[in-house]
Order: C-alpha cells, then sequence, then structure tokens
C-alpha cells in the first residue's frame, strides 16, 4: 500500500520533533531490551510487552473510528506479525542475552540490504542498481566482519547470539516484503495492533516450546528488568506512531535515516550507560554497514521531478 503524498501543513519543527523520537526512542530499545532480558525470559517479556501494546493500539484506532478489517486483511496482518515479531524481534531479544546492544543495533542496520535482496528476487521486485549492489556487497562484508570477530574472540553463545539477529534481520525483511504486497487494513496503527496481538500471540508460543513459562518467577525480576520492560511496552509504541505520522507528512529519504542513526544511538547509550566494549573492529564493521545502508537508501538523481511516495 503506497503511503499518500506528503501533506504541506507539516511544519519542519514537527518533523523534526518526530524524527528525533524515531531516532532517540527505537535507537535506545536495543539496551532496554538488554536490561529487560538480564533477568526475565526473552520470549515471554516480550509476548506480554506486545499483547498490552497491540490491544491498546487495536482498541484505540477502532474507537477513533477505523473501519472494522475484513478477515482476509486481519489474516494478512497477522502472518506479516509473525514474521516481524517471532522471528524478527523475538530473534533479537533472544540474542541479546548473550551480545552487546550496540553490537545487536548493528546487525539489525543490514535489514535495508536483506529487503533489497529479497524484492530483487521475488516475481516482479525491482532489480536493484550498481550502486545498491555496490551498498549491500559493503553491509554484508562489515556484518560478516562482526561475526568473524564474535567467532574468534568471544563464547559459542555470543556467535551464535549474532548468527541469531542476522536470521532475525532476515525475517524482518520477509515480513516487511510481505507486507508491502499483501492486502492490509488501511491504517497503519490498526495493522500495526493487530501484527502486536498475533506476534504476542506466537512469542507466548515460543516461550512455551523454549521453557520459559516454567522458568519465570515475579521475584526474581530486577528493577533494572522491570523498568526496561515498562519502557519498551509504553515508550516504545511512541516511535512506532511517530514513524507512522513521517511516512505521510515527510519525504521517505529523510524517514529512511532512521536505520542508519538508531545503530548509532544504540552504539552510544551501550557504551556510556551499559558499560558495553567497543573495539577498533566493532567501529570498522559499523562504518561499513552504516556507510551502505546510507548508500542503497539514498534516492536515485533526478531531473527537477519529485517522487511520489
Amino acid at each position: 500500500m503506497t503511503p499518500p503524498a506528503a501533506t504541506p501543513q507539516a511544519s519542519a519543527a514537527r518533523i523534526w520533533l518526530a524524527l528525533a523520537a524515531v531516532y532517540f526512542i527505537w535507537g535506545s530499545t536495543y539496551l532496554a531490551i538488554r536490561f529487560t532480558v538480564a533477568t526475565m525470559p526473552p520470549f515471554l517479556a516480550a509476548a506480554g510487552r506486545f499483547l498490552v501494546s497491540g490491544a491498546f493500539l487495536y482498541g484505540w484506532r477502532r474507537l477513533a473510528g477505523d473501519p472494522k478489517p475484513s478477515g482476509a486483511q486481519r489474516r494478512n496482518a497477522a502472518v506479516a506479525g509473525i514474521f516481524l515479531l517471532v522471528g524478527g524481534n523475538g530473534g533479537v531479544v533472544w540474542a541479546e542475552q548473550f551480545i552487546p546492544s550496540g553490537l545487536t543495533a548493528l546487525l539489525v542496520a543490514t535489514v535495508p540490504l536483506w529487503m533489497i535482496s529479497l524484492d530483487a528476487l521475488r516475481p516482479g521486485g525491482e532489480r536493484p542498481a550498481a550502486r545498491a549492489l555496490a551498498g549491500i556487497l559493503i553491509g554484508f562484508c562489515g556484518a560478516l566482519l562482526l561475526l568473524g570477530w564474535s567467532a574468534a574472540s568471544a563464547s559459542t553463545e555470543y556467535f551464535f547470539g549474532a548468527l541469531a539477529v542476522l536470521a532475525a534481520s532476515f525475517f524482518w525483511a520477509v515480513g516487511s516484503i510481505y507486507g508491502k504486497t499483501a492486502a492490509l487494513p488501511p491504517s497503519p496503527l490498526l495493522t500495526a495492533g493487530i501484527e502486536m496481538l498475533a506476534g504476542g500471540v506466537g512469542q507466548i508460543a515460543a516461550a512455551s516450546l523454549l521453557g520459559e513459562l516454567g522458568r519465570f518467577s515475579l521475584d526474581e525480576i530486577s528493577l533494572a528488568s522491570a523498568l526496561g520492560w515498562l519502557y519498551l511496552t509504553v515508550i516504545g509504541p511512541v516511535a512506532f506512531a511517530a514513524y507512522a505520522w513521517l511516512l505521510r507528512n515527510a519525504p521517505t529519504p529523510l524517514v529512511a535515516t532512521y536505520s542508519y542513526v538508531n545503530p548509532l544511538v544504540a552504539i552510544v547509550l551501550g557504551y556510556f550507560i551499559g558499560r558495553e566494549i567497543l573495539t577498533a573492529r566493532i567501529l570498522l564493521a559499523a562504518c561499513l554497514i552504516i556507510g551502505s545502508v546510507a548508500l542503497v537508501s539514498a534516492p536515485p538523481r533526478r531531473l527537477k521531478t519529485v517522487s511520489a511516495r
């Protein structure tokens, strides 16, 4: 579904305020996840978060007058939610038991590279230009650099945690590509509510399969984990609402900058607040991955034309 063109009523101040929310809140969620899963089972914690946020979003938008989605629209949104939140977010929260939040954010930044690659492979998909192909190659070299570093200098769990984030990024890209072509409810926030509810149910199933239900104990939850979970549940959806608003009120290339600003925010917060390590190899990988995303996200040069979104 193509969003409507940007509206001229949106002031620059409102656009930059919304961008700041997306930059900081989404960038800070990686550290919040790390604090949360320190003493809470990852899939169970994520399930609670998305069930609460999804129920709120769905109820709010229905009360606000959004039309009731059809059965096909609900099914498609649920499928997208499984890919995005069970395969995508679920892999991230599981991995952050073992790897730093800054490293996680860097590997998640490969999502646009996966999306371009998958879109090129699907029937009727858009073939990437030479610049995008170069960006994909550079970005995955950065990811391999991080994987090689984790395999050589850290534990087996560390390596498989990094590998899980790459797999989660792939699933997030699959869900995003599916969402581009599937019939979804007209309201992005209503769609997000359904996706969160479906993802929450799927994460409860994953938690049950992994034995998390038997390991959960309220007495073992630390204050930092509780605050991290509360931040993700209450503040996290604010960034999504800001992002949905930006898609309709700001130029797409400007909105796309979140994908390479968020990792920088995560690295800085992880280093100064989370006391995470920061090596020359990680910084080099960061330059490769973030640079590649900036390269593939840059709009093609056109002569005196404005692209429709």
